[in-house]
């Protein structure tokens, strides 16, 4: 009975192995703005849903919108140009730009769906328009390269896995078991394809693109042990980083 049980326990584990694979393979979606195949198990409408049901709480955590209506103003008007001037006019995405009032967290990230947040303490950092409009430019980049809806796809497909259950479809528990680990740490191709997009962004827009290389020097050599730096903890390699950028400007740059 006990070698029986066995044996019923592994055809069952292979069986959910060979249902997960081939549900994510049912999964596959050509995404048009990055002309690349992607794993993805959700609408882009609940792409927009989950990111809005997950702003208040990040909102929070940050202590809340930098209470400055001039500045939010001007992340707005930046945001929304780069949006104007690129692709991203026409995705079903709403995107909206949020100035977080945390004074000494240096990071920039994105919800699924459009929702785009960048901290004071970042923003302070930064010397000009162009440098506002580089990082803007690549989380609007994160939003289009689709990849948080990437991850949650993962996760569903590796949650089935190792839970020995079947895939959970209902939007509502699936919003409930994604964490802020899921929807907000990007890879490092991720971090690539941002980048790429971001620079179009900013040529179509009329910003200058060397300033996103200006910005990875300012975070690689920011110091100060009084704050704190997600940006750089998750934008690893800025050497390699910024040779990256500058091979992306130079190839965009000959296709004007």
């Amino acid at each position: 009975m006990r070698q029986g049980g066995l044996k019923i326990s592994i055809f069952l584990g292979l069986a959910i192995v060979v249902f997960a694979s081939v549900t994510k393979c049912s999964n596959k979606t050509h995404n048009p703005y990055t002309d690349r195949a992607q794993d993805i198990n959700i609408s882009t409408d609940q792409e927009i849903a989950i990111g809005l049901q997950s702003a208040p709480e990040i909102i929070q955590q940050y202590g809340g919108l930098y209470p400055d209506k001039n500045l939010q103003d001007y992340i707005d008007r930046i945001g929304n140009t780069l949006v104007n001037a690129s692709i991203a006019k026409n995705s079903p995405y709403k995107y909206e730009f949020h100035l977080l009032a945390d004074p000494t967290c240096i990071n920039t990230f994105t919800l699924p769906g459009g929702q785009i947040f960048i901290t004071y303490a970042l923003l302070s950092k930064l010397d000009n328009e162009d440098q506002v409009a580089g990082i803007l430019g690549h989380e609007i980049g994160h939003v289009l390269g689709r990849h948080s809806a990437e991850r949650i796809a993962k996760h569903a497909y590796w949650k089935t896995i190792s839970a020995n259950a079947s895939v959970d479809t209902d939007f509502g528990s699936l919003t409930k078991e994604i964490d802020q680990n899921v929807l907000l740490d990007n890879s490092r191709l991720d971090e690539l394809e941002s980048d790429k997009l971001a620079i179009q962004f900013m040529i179509n827009a009329g910003y200058n693109p060397q300033e996103l290389i200006e910005i990875m020097k300012t975070l690689k050599n920011t110091t100060n042990p009084n704050r704190i730096i997600i940006l750089k903890n998750t934008h690893p390699n800025p050497e390699n980083k910024m040779a990256k950028i500058r091979d992306a400007i130079k190839h965009y740059k000959k296709e004007q």
